[in-house]
């Protein structure tokens, strides 16, 4: 008897190549191709001499990887980098570059599991899994290797030469898009996501030998904390993707703010990030250093806010409803709120912001010492908006009831989003409604800032972690408030009214360092009075003279962190 069997076609090595190339150039590269037409503004000439060198440089580099063994696996693999990179810039339009590598790292299951969609899982099949099946079908014919080394450089050289001819013919236009949009180059697929995992391991493995430099042991506590009388206790709360703009408090014609509203916050109308993502943003929040001098390098290498309290006797904790203190708080008591798998709050390795309250309200009937309190939340964490919130806060519906957000009208988006500012609202009065009840024994005050922004569609975008030189404003301007118990105003000579007439004056992520300290009456050379949002609105002590104004960017002391590794020392065991 036979058994039909369908023959396995056959294929030169340079001709899958050429295939290959053409398939990654025209079917995985929409976002790149789209914004090309933009940013070269009719400057035909140029973009398609990039074109053609991009896809000229792509075929010679596929084919000096065509050797057997190596060449499926290889192609394999790249598309479907390919294929998965384009379906997260083709649908949320966002840039794989470095730190979106670094954000992939080191998400948590639980939050990777809300990309996981039928939509994701659909694309990779068509774009991904069908032609890698294929290619893994097809048989490829290959030369002997010193044959199909000269042949393969008959063709690599020639590609080469006029790629570069190309370039060279329209240098003036090319340079000067590429100069002026860097994102281009990193939206190519697969060169763009491929460089960006290289730089980030290259950078991972620099810090392999890591060694963090002290900050602030010189740091004291002030007069006016020593003769409070009690406890003083600074409930920081680092807010989770929540975009100034959706803020009532900010002019949203939306009443997304009504228990803050009733509440005497000093709230800051226009704050902008230290980044786009958490990764960068939150060590920045904590960074002794500004925006412009800031690098996750300098950020590892030195100790920040929370060590620097430490240093002046202040107790500080951190609690955790996020995917970590991103190694701010190694060093200090840390609480990850998720692992208390059994609380109604949590459900797969998640957990509603509700979390925190009880238990900051049995810490603080307990405090007995100057304390700071570091609640990091999820907060309007996406594309899952209408998993941060119960549904009594479900107020502005339709809302959207799934993470693939192309499924959902931009209003339902907008609903869904907005609720989550409105639990936060929530979250926040009750952290105040706590430092209050509590008023008798302690003297507290809390700060919100939150670490990022969100796009929620415009201009095709989506979500967050653009790289900031071109970053929309819905990403960058965050809320920044606060709010101070009578007896905080009274011990520490805070006048609210002085700080509300402020309220329009421009504030950035490099305040908090300084604020908190000033909060906290910390004295140290690290100190700067001029990047505390308080600090003018703070009376005089007359039992101690002002501290001068020290510019910690400026200098830093004789144990200022360095851009280069120690070489004779290695990292400490907690890293």
């Amino acid at each position: 008897m036979t058994i039909f069997r369908i023959r396995r076609p056959e294929i030169g090595s340079i001709a899958l190549t050429a295939i290959v190339t053409l398939y990654l150039l025209l079917l995985t590269n929409n976002s790149f191709w789209s914004h090309a037409i933009v940013y070269f503004d009719r400057a035909w000439p140029g973009l398609l001499s990039l074109g053609a060198a991009l896809c000229l440089t792509t075929f010679a580099v596929l084919t000096s990887l065509s050797m057997k063994y190596v060449m499926k696996p290889v192609i394999i693999l790249l598309i479907v980098i390919s294929a998965a990179a384009a379906y997260f810039t083709d649908s949320f339009g966002v840039v794989i570059d470095k730190g979106m590598i670094g954000n992939a790292a080191v998400t948590t299951g639980a939050e990777a599991s809300h990309l996981l969609t039928g939509s994701l899982l659909l694309h990779l099949a068509l774009y991904a899994l069908i032609p890698s099946l294929l290619i893994i079908w097809i048989k490829v014919r290959h030369r002997r290797f010193l044959a199909k080394a000269a042949v393969n450089f008959l063709f690599i050289a020639p590609a080469l030469v006029l790629s570069g001819a190309l370039i060279y013919a329209n240098f003036a236009t090319i340079a000067y898009a590429l100069r002026e949009h860097r994102d281009l180059m990193v939206r190519f697929n697969p060169a763009g996501p491929v460089t960006s995992a290289v730089r980030y391991a290259l950078s991972t493995y620099r810090e392999r030998n890591l060694v963090v430099q002290p900050l602030g042991t010189d740091a004291k506590g002030g007069t006016r904390i020593a003769n409070a009388g009690k406890p003083i206790v600074v409930v920081v709360v680092a807010g989770e993707t929540a975009r100034a703009m959706n803020f009532s408090l900010n002019g949203y014609h939306r009443e997304t703010n009504p228990e803050l509203k009733a509440l005497e916050v000093v709230n800051y109308r226009n704050t902008t990030s230290c980044g786009t993502a958490t990764a960068v943003s939150l060590p920045c929040m904590f960074s002794v250093y500004p925006r412009k001098q800031y690098s996750d390098w300098k950020a590892r290498s030195t100790e920040n806010l929370v060590n620097v309290l430490t240093h002046a006797g202040v107790s500080v904790t951190w609690w955790d409803n996020n995917t970590g203190s991103k190694g701010i708080a190694d060093l200090i008591s840390f609480a990850s709120m998720t692992r208390q798998k059994k609380n109604p709050l949590c459900k797969n390795g998640e957990c509603l912001d509700e979390i925190f309250l009880d238990q900051l309200d049995r810490k603080l009937g307990a405090t007995t010492a100057n304390s700071v309190i570091v609640l990091h939340q999820l907060g309007s964490h996406g594309p899952s908006y209408y998993l941060r919130y119960p549904e009594a806060f479900r107020r502005f519906t339709p809302d959207c009831r799934t993470a693939e957000l192309m499924r959902c009208s931009t209003e339902e988006i907008v609903n869904a989003y907005d609720n989550t500012i409105l639990y936060t609202d929530h979250i926040l009065a009750s952290v105040a409604r706590l430092l209050e009840k509590h008023q008798d024994r302690i003297a507290g005050a809390m700060i919100y800032m939150s670490d990022h922004g969100e796009s929620l569609g415009e201009n095709g975008i989506y979500l967050h972690g653009a790289p900031y030189a071109i970053a929309p404003k819905e990403q960058t301007q965050v809320p920044f408030l606060a709010w101070f118990s009578k007896p905080y105003q009274a011990a520490m000579g805070i006048d609210t009214g002085c700080l509300a007439n402020d309220a329009d004056e421009p504030r950035s992520h490099d305040n908090l360092f300084h604020t908190v300290l000033g909060m906290m009456d910390v004295r140290t050379k690290v100190y700067n009075r001029d990047l505390d949002a308080f600090a003018a609105c703070t009376r005089p002590d007359v039992r101690e003279k002002t501290t001068p104004a020290y510019h910690a960017a400026q200098n830093l002391g004789p144990t200022a962190p360095v851009d280069e590794p120690p070489r004779a020392r290695s990292a400490p065991d907690f890293l």
